[in-house]
C-alpha cells in the first residue's frame, strides 16, 4: 500500500498513548493499534454532530487488514488519518494510517457493513447516509 501524507486525509484524529498501552518490550502492544484505528473510525461513523446511521441500523467490521510498519513508543500521542476509499450498497471501505511524530507506523484497510440488528443481515445505505459519508472520501487513495 502506498503511504499517504497525513494532511491529505479528510479526517485527522489524535489519541493519547497511555503507559498501560505498553507491553513487556516497552512499546505499544499490537492490539492497541486497533484501538487507535477505532478512534478515527468512530469520529466519522458515530459523530453526534453529523450522524451517519439511520435509526435501527448499526455498523459491523467485516474485514480489517493492518500492516505494522514501526513501533509506537510511550509517552506521546498518535495521529490517525482516516478516509473512505469507496462506498458500496451497504458497505464502505476505509483507509487509515497511524502516525507518531513524522513517522507512519501502521496502515489499515477496513470494510464496514451497515446491518439491521434484528435480522443480522446487511442493510442498504440511505441517501442521507451516503451524502454524509461522501464528505470523507479520499481524493486519490492509491
Amino acid at each position: 500500500m502506498i503511504l499517504i501524507r497525513l494532511n491529505d486525509f479528510p479526517k485527522i484524529s489524535t489519541d493519547k498513548i497511555r503507559y498501560a498501552d505498553t507491553d513487556g518490550q516497552g512499546h505499544v502492544n499490537n492490539a492497541v493499534f486497533s484501538t487507535f484505528l477505532e478512534t478515527g473510525r468512530v469520529e466519522i461513523l458515530y459523530s453526534p454532530e453529523d450522524p451517519v446511521l439511520p435509526e435501527g441500523r448499526t455498523f459491523v467490521i467485516a474485514s480489517l487488514k493492518l500492516d505494522f510498519l514501526a513501533e509506537i513508543n510511550w509517552p506521546g500521542q498518535v495521529d490517525i488519518g482516516t478516509g473512505l476509499t469507496s462506498i458500496g450498497n451497504s458497505s464502505l471501505r476505509l483507509r487509515q494510517q497511524l502516525h507518531q511524530g513524522e513517522s507512519c507506523v501502521a496502515v489499515a484497510e477496513t470494510i464496514i457493513v451497515q446491518v439491521d440488528p434484528k435480522t443480522a443481515k446487511s442493510a442498504p445505505l440511505t441517501g442521507p447516509s451516503r451524502e454524509r459519508l461522501s464528505r470523507w472520501l479520499l481524493t486519490d487513495p492509491d
